[in-house]
């Protein structure tokens, strides 16, 4: 990526500052690992930002009040659910139970019951389709039909997958999100959870866009549970609007 913002034609090589979203539970030898191979890449100026502090930015709140804030980012690898207030984390949970853990479910429920396999991408496809997490939508999507090869016999074969199978594949891996979300509460100040009665939860991250996500969290958490706008690159939006307000936003970043 930084070959192709960089071309070598140019006669000097210009001073690169990077601004990369890091999950709030990392190590600091992880922190170090980012922050050399930006080094490596060209980078002279490299700034670490959390992915809940950069998902607030991205979908407007203003992380510089008083006022706390619950985001929950469900990415790919992790979640990250995390009390923002006064510019900084107050207090935050990270596991690595997100979208790739989805995909896994679907895959393992599906080929157990159908003995049926398929490539990575219709993985993921299925789960845009007919992803769920619930069994009762009020919009339920229509059944999609997945093709891929028996692994009992090798011969291709279509199945048909609804979402109230999804739902109760990822049901196992919703759970585990919800009760970090109510182990993230249970930590929070009595101040702040009395803001997050008012303002609600935040949705951000791939996995908010599962559909029935955020009723089931609201019915688990009694509190108003808000997806994003756009909420898949709410991260990459507000990491931009970091790097473009650098001065404004350089006390939530480690350089």
């Amino acid at each position: 990526m930084i070959r192709m913002i960089n071309p070598g034609r140019r006669l000097f090589t210009p001073n690169l500052r990077m601004v990369i979203c890091i999950p709030s539970g990392i190590t600091e030898v992880e922190k170090r690992a980012v922050k050399d191979s930006s080094e490596h890449a060209g980078a002279k100026e490299v700034y670490l930002i959390h992915e809940p502090m950069a998902a607030a930015i991205g979908i407007g709140i203003d992380v510089e009040e008083p006022m706390g804030n619950m985001i929950i980012d469900i990415g790919g690898g992790t979640s990250e659910i995390a009390v923002i207030a006064l510019g900084g984390i107050v207090c935050d949970k990270n596991i690595r139970v997100a979208g790739d853990e989805f995909t896994q479910d679907i895959e393992s429920t599906c080929a157990a019951n159908t003995t049926s396999w398929w490539v990575s991408a219709r993985r993921r496809r299925t789960k845009i389709e007919v992803g769920a997490a619930m069994t009762e939508l009020d919009n339920p999507p229509p059944d999609y039909a997945v093709r891929g090869r028996d692994l009992m016999t090798g011969i291709p074969k279509e199945i048909t997958v609804t979402y109230v199978e999804i739902a109760q594949a990822l049901d196992k891996s919703i759970s585990k999100i919800e009760e970090a979300i109510l182990s993230a509460l249970e930590a929070t100040p009595p101040e702040l959870s009395a803001d997050i009665y008012k303002t609600g939860i935040y949705l951000a991250g791939g996995g908010a866009l599962l559909r029935g996500l955020d009723k089931r969290i609201s019915i688990k958490t009694k509190l108003p549970v808000h997806v994003s706008e756009d909420p898949l690159r709410a991260v990459a939006r507000g990491t931009g609007i970091a790097l473009k307000n650098i001065d404004r936003f350089q006390f939530l970043m480690r350089e």
